[in-house]
């Protein structure tokens, strides 16, 4: 496996004017960047995600597949906020010493895609062929298309415009049980201690959300564990979900990337909704899931319809919102079959590499 890369940025603003200071973003790469500088194609990562494109969307990269390698110059940052390498709470805090912690300010959608825009600059992109994401990667990607003019095409998997009531809802419940866990201490809680039990309980919540009732039933029914006085089967997979994401992630990130999440908006300070979706001049295709209870088919449907040059694709399976992780070959034959039809587009303008300079 290749290595994580890091990119390290002197200082970076946010949009809420906070200047975080030795910023590193780690990210991976695969393929190569044409003579041209115009192959290039971001992956934005789900919630709890990595840069680790081959880990987890494994049947859509590579020769032949709609992340060609062979073709594409492909690139996936871990999102900020996050504890997989990019700068967030459990990063340094260069002024005082320590870990940010709680201190960690709350990055927009729009701030994660102007970061990721730096380290494009720095790569020497000078033309983006396609963004794709999917859930909070399809907010990041979607984002992309309305700020950055050399885009070509935009994948949209599973996702929204905005940040519905409903999954705003779903967030806060998960917070609130990180809140109550003693542990939690604000937020400023000892490494050694941190609120294993409720970031546990908000994991499980979110599984719930990323599942359907009709999977759970065919999968687990009312099943028991082998031995008697054993939880059902449902209860033990919850609470084994529960135990590996406090092994491998940071309470503090998942409160901040779910805030993050709740920023979303392509509306906010631009405008009418519709008639933003409206200024989408990239080519476009929107996958919903027609099981998924978190991002409903009716919220790509809307993108579909008020995007100009979109084309709706629905997977269809039992697994809700998690189908754009689980059904991969699916997404893969989409996804490749859209690009096999979108390929002659008007040449965007080629990026501009003196466009950010205020941030290094």
């Amino acid at each position: 496996m290749p290595e994580v890369l890091i990119e390290s940025f002197s200082r970076f603003q946010l949009e809420d004017g906070t200047t975080l200071n030795d910023v590193n973003v780690a990210y991976r790469t695969w393929g190569k960047l044409n003579a041209s500088k115009d192959n290039a194609v971001v992956v934005c990562h789900s919630l709890s995600g990595d840069s680790n494109v081959d880990a987890w969307w494994t049947p859509l990269i590579g020769p032949g597949r709609a992340l060609c390698t062979d073709q594409y110059f492909v690139v996936c940052a871990n999102l900020l906020g996050s504890c997989y390498g990019t700068t967030g709470p459990t990063s340094i805090n260069s002024e005082t010493g320590q870990p940010y912690a709680s201190s960690f300010p709350v990055p927009t959608i729009r701030d994660n895609v102007r970061l990721q825009q730096r380290l494009l600059d720095r790569l020497g992109v000078r033309q983006l062929e396609m963004v794709i994401g999917g859930s909070i990667g399809g907010m990041i990607a979607i984002e992309f298309a309305l700020m950055e003019p050399t885009l070509k095409r935009l994948v949209a998997v599973a996702t929204s415009g905005r940040h519905s009531a409903w999954c705003i809802g779903w967030t806060e419940a998960q917070r609130q049980a990180i809140y109550a866990d003693p542990d939690w201490k604000g937020g400023n809680y000892s490494p050694d201690r941190p609120p294993i039990a409720g970031l546990a309980s908000a994991r499980m919540m979110a599984m719930l959300s990323y599942r359907t009732p009709a999977s759970f039933s065919e999968r687990f029914g009312r099943e028991v564990m082998t031995s008697a006085g054993e939880p059902f089967l449902v209860e033990s997979y919850l609470r084994y979900q529960g135990d590996k994401l406090v092994h491998r992630f940071d309470a503090n990130s998942y409160v901040r990337l779910t805030q993050t999440s709740n920023s979303h908006d392509v509306a906010r300070n631009r405008g009418k909704y519709e008639d933003i979706l409206g200024s989408v001049r990239q080519q476009t295709l929107i996958v919903g899931v027609d099981t998924d209870i978190l991002f409903p088919l009716n919220e790509q449907q809307e993108l579909a319809r008020c995007i100009p040059d979109a084309e709706l694709a629905v997977l269809r399976s039992p697994h809700g919102h998690d189908a754009f992780l689980l059904e991969g070959a699916k997404l893969n034959s989409v996804v490749q079959s859209w690009m096999g039809r979108s390929r002659s587009v008007p040449k965007p303008p080629q990026r501009e590499e003196h466009a950010h300079q205020t941030e290094q």
